[in-house]
């Protein structure tokens, strides 16, 4: 890594003290995130290569950019002492930039600063925003399940779930296993919150500190995820929910429905034998409905996974294959499916995420309504007509 002295004497500060056009500073934080890519020069359009990511210390989480990068030794987790970094303002955020002026090399972590949670200031869930940090809250563990992912080339499990106050609920992620239950009342200092499709979602790693507490004014986890459905327009105003109920008729489904192929490493959906992230793969078949759910307010997509996507419509997925055989038209399957399930009333629970095609709910239960047919057709038809 660079060994090239600063002109100025760099003062040593946390993350969380980082002021923009600040003179050069010293800090230990750990690699959060990277991402290498090359920037075509201006002046002569030669390549210029560039690392770029989140670097945190337990207080803060900000961005850097790191220009003429050593080849190796950058990964996730790594710890480094950089002297001489300069701070600079990104969307209104502080944003430091590794020079050729910067001296950069590998730390202990036991060089990173100790966060006392009573330091930061008290936050509730509802006041979280997306890149918000430095930050307590307390908080009931409502559900929580482990995860295998992917990042990078390295497979890692992630401890994902919902939390809530008073206030709301949000979702989770942790990179490490703070052996949370599902119940328990906790405080939680040195996360951080990140936008995840349209929602806020704290995010937790080593750095962060977590403590059981009493929790006598939070919430009970049963009633909360038994909270009575809201409308769908409510939901679409708020952009989804870490924990909605909704109830609706099933007008119709989108594609991919029915028989789809996934990647064995990733579970990622498989195109014509192609994995975005590992190429040539021999995808295995899964079940799943893309579900177009109505409650006269508005509309949402529910996806679900093989096993509801089975209980729904009463086929399985090796009966599904047979009829594939027979008939080597995915779209028959998805005709057949769509027939199955029009028109049925639905109450769904779950995790609702917004994009630009709406709002997507993951489903955590899905409960058949019984509903009289000929009144429900004659609703559905009255609501199609008052939108053409």
């Amino acid at each position: 890594m660079t060994d090239e002295p600063t002109p100025t004497t760099p003062t040593e500060i946390r993350l969380r003290d980082l002021r923009p056009n600040s003179s050069p500073v010293e800090f230990v934080a750990r690699v959060v995130t990277f991402e290498r890519r090359d920037v075509t020069r201006r002046s002569d359009g030669s390549r210029r290569p560039l690392v770029s990511g989140l670097l945190s210390d337990g207080t803060a989480t900000v961005r850097f950019t790191w220009w003429d990068p050593p080849r190796e030794g950058i990964e996730r987790g790594l710890v480094l002492r950089a002297v001489g970094a300069e701070v600079r303002e990104f969307r209104g955020r502080p944003e430091v930039t590794f020079s050729w002026k910067t001296r950069v090399g590998p730390a202990s972590p036991a060089e990173l600063p100790r966060v006392d949670a009573n330091e930061v200031p008290f936050r509730t869930v509802q006041e979280l925003r997306p890149a918000e940090e430095g930050f307590r809250l307390e908080v009931r563990v409502v559900r929580v399940a482990a995860k295998s992912v992917t990042v990078g080339t390295e497979r890692r499990v992630v401890h994902e779930g919902l939390l809530a106050d008073r206030t709301g609920a949000i979702a989770f992620s942790a990179w490490s296993d703070f052996g949370l239950k599902v119940g328990e009342a906790v405080r939680i200092a040195g996360g951080y919150v990140r936008a995840f499709r349209g929602r806020p979602q704290l995010v937790m790693d080593e750095r962060s500190i977590v403590v059981r507490v009493e929790g006598a004014d939070l919430p009970d986890p049963a009633q909360l995820l038994a909270a009575p459905p809201r409308s769908i327009a409510q939901v679409e105003d708020e952009g989804g929910g870490a924990a909605i109920a909704v109830e609706g008729i099933i007008v119709g489904l989108l594609p991919p429905s029915g028989i789809v192929f996934r990647c064995p490493t990733c579970q990622r959906s498989v195109r014509s034998g192609i994995c975005r992230v590992h190429g040539q793969v021999d995808g295995q078949a899964d079940l799943r409905a893309r579900i177009v759910l109505d409650d006269g307010t508005g509309a949402l997509t529910v996806n679900t996974n093989r096993a509801d996507t089975e209980r729904l419509w009463g086929v399985t997925l090796e009966e599904a294959q047979a009829r594939l055989r027979q008939q080597p038209d995915p779209s028959l399957l998805e005709e057949q499916l769509l027939e199955a399930l029009l028109g049925r009333r639905l109450r769904v629970r779950g995790v609702g995420t917004n994009d630009e095609f709406g709002v997507t709910l993951t489903p955590e239960s899905i409960d058949r309504v019984d509903i009289d047919l000929d009144t429900a057709a004659e609703e559905l038809g009255a609501r199609i007509g008052e939108r053409r």
